[in-house]
């Protein structure tokens, strides 16, 4: 079983200050192990990196708020997630994995824990697709709640996939700008489809992980024309995190201070950048 790389621990202040109430809408807890397990099944083991350790991160970047994001290594064991919720006084939320074998009561527990949505995976790296039977099922379950999905797509499940997300009726946030790959350029067909998806007022877009787009590797800036365009044509429904602590990084591993200068790079206006770190976030986690 591979282990990923653990992160930067130099995190850089970085030369963009932050606005007060920032949230970084897209970051991990991992174990510790001993205290929360990995999922036997999973596909790859990651260093610990507990709560802790992204509140020490978050403290150099000045961010105040976060979205926890259950990854794949803990499965659908959304203990440590949880667990981190709960020491926040109300400053994070949750987007959790379920199966099928779910019920009202855990969804109604984990919504009272602070969860707002639900991770399904598609990259095939990672395990591939999910069972689509279980996949429309969960959405229709997690309607009622108000919450939404969360897709981690490669480039190309966005065009395989696209019927499917076409007829998605709860709001849905697609990972990591759909891992497209920067050396295809702006008119490469995922790309264009992901453009396309964002006129889709259920349609929201991280513009994180740079260095899972970059083909040039670190600084990562042929990433940042990607998260531009996305920002023009979604500005009310884009959001921004780190992805600490960056598992399954094959190529330069990130400062989390440099990710924050590159947002500033990728939305200059102040005003955008309020949009993208607040209201957003604001709207798909704090509204319920």
């Amino acid at each position: 079983m591979k282990t990923c790389q653990p992160p930067d621990p130099n995190t850089k202040t970085p030369k963009l200050k932050l606005p007060e109430g920032s949230c970084d809408a897209h970051c991990h807890v991992f174990g510790p192990a001993d205290k929360f397990p990995y999922d036997p099944d999973r596909s790859y083991t990651p260093p610990d990196a507990p709560v802790e350790d992204l509140r020490r991160v978050h403290a150099v970047l000045g961010i105040d708020r976060a979205v926890i994001v259950q990854a794949s290594c803990h499965g659908t064991d959304n203990a440590a997630m949880i667990d981190a919720i709960a020491s926040s006084n109300g400053a994070y939320r949750g987007v959790a994995i379920v199966d099928g074998t779910v019920t009202d009561r855990e969804l109604e527990e984990l919504n009272a824990g602070g969860v707002r949505g639900v991770r399904f995976n598609f990259v095939k790296h990672l395990g591939g697709t999910p069972d689509l039977e279980v996949f429309d099922r969960v959405l229709d379950r997690i309607q009622p709640l108000g919450w939404h999905v969360v897709l981690h797509l490669d480039a190309g499940d966005i065009v395989e996939h696209a019927p499917r997300i076409s007829r998605i009726k709860v709001p849905f946030v697609i990972d990591h700008m759909g891992r497209v790959q920067a050396k295809n350029g702006l008119d490469q067909e995922p790309f264009r489809r992901l453009l396309g998806l964002m006129q889709n007022p259920l349609a929201w877009v991280k513009v994180c992980g740079p260095e899972r787009v970059t083909s040039a590797g670190s600084p990562f800036h042929d990433a940042v024309p990607f998260a531009q365009k996305l920002i023009e044509a979604a500005p009310d429904r884009t959001l921004w995190g780190t992805d600490f602590p960056h598992p399954n990084i094959a190529g330069d591993m990130p400062n989390d201070g440099d990710l924050v200068d590159l947002l500033g790079l990728a939305a200059p206006d102040e005003a955008q950048r309020r949009k993208i770190l607040i209201d957003n976030p604001n709207t798909l986690y704090w509204a319920n």
